[in-house]
């Protein structure tokens, strides 16, 4: 479990520990200023600093404990998500506006199995590929590994939620590039998207779609169409998003800004508490506060990606880029929705956005990699 022999104290990535807790400190200030309009407010901030106290655990053990260890569960770390996501279709799901994505847990609040299928995949995985190196290429391989990843994946887009699931399917996408896999296999998986967004296409022009429910088609027509829909106020998320956000101009407003021209002050926006917190950011901290978010959060990026190229193993570059994976595409998403630049979907910012279940998630990933930095490669030392 523990293989202090094996580990380099200087390889610790104090990098990406200083990258953490300082998201940590910006989201926790931006999450209380986004919750002064709330009811529960105090309540809501003692749950996300629990959720950090303990994720920060959860990254201390992880980083001192071997990541060979946890993928010997592979097995049982896909189980155990797969039955977290089967008990939101039982009366201990939640259903708020629609969907069924939550378990309600003492002290904790609402869970998300979601958020923790996304980690417990990219540790399974990254067993799975490194399990199958030799045979990779092979249609048995290749086959098992798309049913493995199209379970939880179907389950998560029944809930409903197809943000998640596009976020669970890119993030499965990558690791299965990076594992080496064959071009020809690369360039099949893509032609097959031809006759899959046909079907989608000619579902969707359908009186009763099959696949994409109504709410996302409309959502996804006013992303093209902004002015026809305009009046159905199914873009006012959006635009009073991007109208905090360049209210804030270079140097913000400051944060708890309770100014008469404050969008956030004035309870215009919606969901700036979870999805749409970077408008807070913008509003609150300018232009230089965002760049310095964003550049945060494409420093842990690289650092995973670095600590990537010079792992032990297989396992470990795959737990590494799978990580650099599930950050990079949740900040990608959440800021583009939150500008303007993507359709509106639910997506949180990790550390920012409101909710234990990605606050843990983001740490169980990142402790995993800080281990993989501490049994960097020898011959990679040696070079550098």
């Amino acid at each position: 479990m523990f293989a202090f022999k094996k580990y380099k104290l200087k390889n610790f990535s104090i990098g990406l520990l200083l990258c953490i807790v300082a998201l940590c400190i910006l989201g926790y200030m931006v999450l209380s200023s986004a919750l002064v309009n709330y009811a529960d407010s105090e309540g809501n901030l003692r749950r996300q600093l629990l959720g950090m106290i303990i994720g920060g655990l959860i990254f201390a053990f992880l980083a001192i404990t071997d990541y060979h260890f946890w993928l010997k569960f592979h097995w049982l770390i896909y189980a155990f998500f797969l039955l977290l996501l089967g008990l939101l279709f039982t009366p201990l799901g939640v259903n708020l506006k629609g969907a069924t994505r939550w378990l309600e847990v003492p002290q904790l609040g609402r869970l998300q199995p979601s958020e923790f299928a996304k980690a417990g995949m990219i540790i399974f995985f990254s067993w799975f590929f490194q399990k199958h190196e030799a045979d990779l290429n092979k249609w048995s391989t290749v086959g098992l590994g798309i049913l493995l990843y199209a379970v939880p994946a179907i389950m998560i887009f029944m809930e409903p939620d197809l943000s998640t699931t596009l976020t669970f399917t890119l993030i499965f996408l990558i690791m299965f590039y990076v594992s080496g896999v064959s071009y020809k296999w690369i360039g099949g998986l893509a032609l097959s998207l031809i006759p899959v967004g046909g079907f989608l296409l000619w579902d969707s022009m359908r009186a009763s779609p099959l696949i994409l429910k109504p709410y996302m088609l409309n959502r996804l027509f006013s992303f093209f169409n902004p002015d026809e829909y305009s009046a159905s106020g199914l873009t006012n998320q959006q635009d009073r998003a991007v109208m905090a956000i360049s209210s804030g101009r270079l140097q913000g407003k400051g944060l708890f800004n309770t100014s008469i021209d404050s969008v956030k002050a004035g309870n215009f926006l919606s969901e700036e508490n979870s999805d749409f917190i970077f408008a807070v950011v913008g509003e609150e901290l300018g232009f230089w506060g965002s760049l310095a978010v964003i550049l945060l959060f494409a420093l842990i990026v690289f650092m995973c990606l670095r600590i990537a190229s010079r792992a032990a193993d297989k396992a470990g570059r795959l737990l590494a880029t799978g990580t650099a994976a599930f950050l990079c595409l949740q900040v990608f998403i959440n800021i583009g929705v939150t500008s303007g630049i993507l359709p509106n979907t639910g997506v949180v910012l990790p550390f920012f956005s409101h909710g234990i279940s990605s606050l843990l998630s983001v740490f169980i990933c990142l402790g995993l990699v800080m281990n993989v930095a501490l049994q960097r490669h020898e011959a990679d030392q040696a070079e550098h």
